[in-house]
């Protein structure tokens, strides 16, 4: 509560200082010659962020970001640089409506705008929040996690996106921008040294080759030990090591006529990503978790988990598997052509590319020392591979005496995802998870990790006698699940082929003078094809399924006979998959747009309101787990045919495309000494689709609303089905330039994300999955209601030698919020504050400089993301029974953490 005051006050003080502001006129832009996806205007040192002068490309035209009737930010160059952004997830500091997280995968990261995103953790799943860099769709937000170079601005358009660019988005697009080839020769580069061994070199070389032709060259590599410890491989895990080129030409033979090419090249070779434990100084609800009280607690603890592991989430020490490996591998490539050319009256923009991306990540992925589950290293460990054509045509032009400004364009995307998963069994595997059932309920007594089975060779007698003539049968399934140990597939083999095509069209028409109004029409064609092979070596699966199926209909046998098939198949690993194939299609039509009414009301501010419908496409849940329950084969969905089963079972992996109703009335005040921007919006998602994991699979899950009460099992009538997830609020960006050489920043982001009180699965009025069962009503995961962010920079003379200082220090504060999108308390992050400062020398013209920086200068401990730990659930007794403090009953968690307070020095040069 002190938090959501502190940051409304702060939102006021905003307001209050934007309305006294002195304010003078306003220079305007030209439209830039020959390109249409511009560089910044110039600007003097003092303004360098949200300045009257920026001229952005957010409507696909050169526009003042004054004269720009969307909620947009833009951060340039020396923003960047200042806040010591190097991916996009450091934006979070200076943009306050973003948030980026990433997971168990850096390739899984995922970008939020107004608390929507999509969680990264399965790639067929598109992201809700698009990131393009150079007018090139990326295909997953997870990869804007590189190295992104040279940059000369970002651009963060928030709310549905499809009008103006290539790819839909259905919450927002994050679009980056590289400095281009010019016709002056010039070359600059910098140095950094930092803690944790950290070492950081780039460059950059421009060359005219003639009146007609430039080239330039951008390099970056990065070093870094890991912010963990393994204390059980003496070793450091989450480290950095990677190497950033991209090398462009530009032809222009004439103002009216130009041609860029660009090649890139990423390589990323890194030990990522392991987690921590949660523990009760992390989050109240975790108390008796990681306590004696917990069964599942004695269970690691006899396997050999050092209690230590839970001692302190924030120590950064973690306990492993011995011999298990996090080593990962990422390239990431490609090459595009953007033609502008200037037809007389008609400007043709023309952006082709192809685009590689191929990602694999190891992983003792239980984060635990008992091997219960893990990826071995190679290219099969959890591969994702993607193959992207694209090919975007625009043409754009002004008619009936400028009235009209007007612009059509057409997309073409082809894209070839391929996945490879190894997840496989640990060595201790089946002793655990027979202790497991053996301590969770009325055989607890004769509890034995020492023995077959885990139970007291003693008392096997009496274990057979108390389930009568299943005894013997009950016993040797004890007996055999304690032997399913490294099992699992070899590579279970995902292909999903895309085709997507649209035609879009955005059109401003001046009414009147100073009212515009803006039309934006988008006809989207969607195809994608499924095939998969799937693979497994797990003997004991079909085996207890053979023994054990005939009792699920006896009360007094369900719940034990249950526990081992399941346990024995999770993930339907099994030897019964081997050799099975799965292949579906499926085609989406999809008609979104735009409306904008905007007026001048004075020549410095601007009022506008808009809707706009978005939509993300559906897709495919490309993980065997999602196909079933593990307690039958697949030969029961078949007729006795495992290959029928598992084809009869595919349109399960489906999931239905998310669209967005947004509404948004927004000003924009511009003068010299002060920017003002101030958005109020609301946003209706529609089968908003949601990926989590439940501690045993990941589900993935349209989510919808019923405006009816729900009937019998949590249904609801179709014809009731409505939006799932609203999010409404008000983001006020601001730059003040008080006096020369000083600029201050500060943004407010009121989110309020919610899903609403009745939920239903699909617009069918599917019952919500009962693992969902916390979401009603709640915010979002990863949407904090308030967020506050602010940069001072001061840039002082240093007397008359042509030196000059810098002064720099940014900081975010965020309420708390939930990083789990099961929402359970025990994920709950408390509010935080994080800031980052730096202070240097520069030389005359700024040709060379010294720095000194901190980032996260308070060392403040908070996770991005916190998860189920896998398998690891006790027993729902005693303390744990309590459903609301207990949702989960006795699982246990698990943290991703953020980076902890680092700092060095960079030494940068130019010429």
């Amino acid at each position: 509560m002190k938090t959501s005051r502190l940051l409304a006050a702060s939102a006021a003080a905003v307001l209050a200082i934007a309305l006294v502001q002195p304010a003078s006129a306003k220079t305007a832009a030209p439209e830039p010659q020959g390109a249409d996806t511009t560089t910044n205007a110039k600007t003097s040192d003092t303004d360098q962020s949200l300045g009257p002068e920026i001229v952005v490309t957010a409507q696909g035209r050169a526009q003042v970001l004054a004269d720009v009737p969307i909620a947009v930010s833009v951060l340039n160059d020396a923003s960047l640089q200042r806040s010591g952004a190097n991916d996009i997830r450091q934006l979070n500091q200076i943009a306050p409506s973003l948030l980026v997280s990433s997971t168990g995968n850096e390739a899984n990261g995922s970008a939020r705008l107004r608390g929507i995103g999509t969680v990264g953790d399965n790639p067929g799943l598109e992201s809700s929040v698009a990131v393009f860099v150079d007018g090139v769709y990326r295909s997953r937000s997870g990869i804007g996690l590189n190295e992104l170079g040279d940059i000369d601005r970002v651009e963060v358009l928030r709310g549905p996106q499809g009008t103006l660019f290539g790819r839909n988005a259905s919450a927002g697009i994050i679009s980056i921008y590289s400095k281009q080839p010019d016709f002056h020769f010039g070359a600059g580069g910098s140095a950094t040294y930092g803690n944790y061994n950290y070492f950081r070199i780039d460059g950059n070389v421009n060359v005219p080759l003639g009146e007609t032709l430039a080239a330039r060259v951008d390099g970056v590599y990065v070093s870094r030990d890991g912010f963990l410890y393994d204390a059980t491989n003496k070793t450091r895990l989450n480290n950095r090591n990677r190497y950033f080129l991209r090398g462009q030409l530009l032809f222009q033979p004439s103002s009216d006529f130009s041609v860029r090419l660009v090649g890139d090249y990423t390589k990323r070779n890194e030990a990522c990503c392991a987690a921590s434990y949660e523990d009760v100084a992390y989050n109240a609800y975790n108390a008796n978790l990681t306590g004696p009280q917990n069964t599942i607690i004695n269970v690691l603890r006899v396997l050999g988990q050092p209690d230590a592991a839970y001692n302190n989430t924030f120590s950064r020490v973690i306990y492993p598997s011995a011999g298990r490996s996090y080593a990962g591998q990422t390239e990431d490539w490609g090459v595009s052509g953007e033609v502008n050319w200037n037809l007389g009256g008609v400007h043709l923009t023309s952006i082709t590319a192809y685009r590689g991306y191929t990602n694999y990540q190891a992983g003792d992925v239980d984060y635990s020392t008992v091997d219960i589950l893990y990826r071995a290293p190679g290219p099969n460990a959890g591969q994702r591979h993607f193959s992207t054509f694209s090919q975007e045509l625009r043409l754009k032009g002004k008619a009936f005496g400028g009235h009209l400004d007007w612009l059509i364009g057409g997309y073409y995307g082809n894209e070839k995802l391929t996945t490879r998963d190894n997840l496989a069994f640990g060595s201790q595997y089946g002793r655990f998870a027979s202790c497991r059932i053996i301590t969770g309920g009325a055989l607890a007594g004769v509890f034995d990790p020492t023995s077959s089975g885990c139970i007291a060779p003693a008392a096997r007698p009496l274990v057979s006698g108390a389930f009568g003539a299943a005894g013997p049968t009950i016993l040797a399934a004890f007996d055999r699940l304690d032997t399913i140990n490294n099992v699992g597939p070899n590579a279970n083999v995902f292909h999903q082929s895309e085709e997507n095509w649209a035609f879009f069209t955005h059109d401003i028409i001046t009414l009147a003078r100073g009212l515009d109004l803006t039309l934006g029409l988008r006809y989207t064609n969607e195809h994608k094809s499924l095939n998969a092979t799937l693979s497994g070596n797990n003997v004991g699966c079909p085996a207890q399924q053979a023994a054990l199926d005939g009792f699920l209909a006896n009360p007094g046998l369900r719940a034990v006979s249950g526990a081992l098939i399941t346990l024995s198949c999770l993930g339907n690993n099994s030897a019964e998959i081997n050799g099975l194939t799965l292949n579906d299609a499926k085609g989406e039509d999809q008609l979104t747009g735009t409306a904008v009414l905007s007026y001048k009301f004075t020549p410095r501010l601007l009022g506008y309101a808009s809707y706009a419908h978005g939509y993300k496409a559906g897709g495919f849940n490309l993980d065997p787990s999602a196909l079933k329950s593990s307690l039958f084969p697949f030969a029961f969905y078949g007729a006795g045919n495992s290959q029928a089963g598992a084809q009869s079972l595919v349109s399960t992996l489906r999931f239905a495309p998310e669209t967005n109703n947004a509404y948004e009335i927004g000003f924009k005040y511009a003068s010299r000494p002060v920017s003002v921007n101030l958005a109020l919006f609301h946003q209706e998602f529609t089968s908003f689709q949601l990926n989590t994991f439940n501690g045993s699979v990941f589900l993935v899950q349209n989510i919808n609303g019923c405006s009816a009460a729900l009937g019998a099992g949590g249904t609801c009538d179709p014809s009731s089905v409505d939006p799932g997830v609203i999010s409404q609020g008000v983001e006020l960006e601001s730059v003040f330039n008080p006096a020369r050489n000083f600029q201050f920043t500060l943004g407010y982001t009121y989110s309020d994300t919610h899903y609403r009180q009745r939920l239903v699965g699909n617009s069918s009025g599917a019952a919500l999955d009962p693992a969902l069962g916390v979401l009603p009503g709640k915010q979002l995961s990863n949407a904090p209601k308030n967020v506050v962010t602010a940069s001072a920079s001061w840039t002082p003379s240093l007397g008359d030698s042509g030196l000059s200082g810098l002064f720099y220090l940014d900081g975010r504060l965020s309420s708390d919020y939930n990083t789990g999108s099961d929402l359970f308390p025990q994920k709950i992050q408390d509010g935080f504050f994080v800031a980052n400062a730096r202070v240097g020398v520069r030389g005359p013209n700024q040709k060379w400089g010294i720095e000194f920086w901190v980032q996260n200068l308070f060392d403040t401990n908070y996770a991005q993301v916190g998860f189920n730990s896998p398998f690891q659930a006790g027993a729902a007794t005693g303390p744990f029974a309590n459903a609301t403090t207990y949702p989960g009953g006795a699982q246990i968690f698990s943290a991703f953490l953020a980076e902890p307070r680092t700092f060095g020095v960079t030494v940068r040069g130019k010429f």
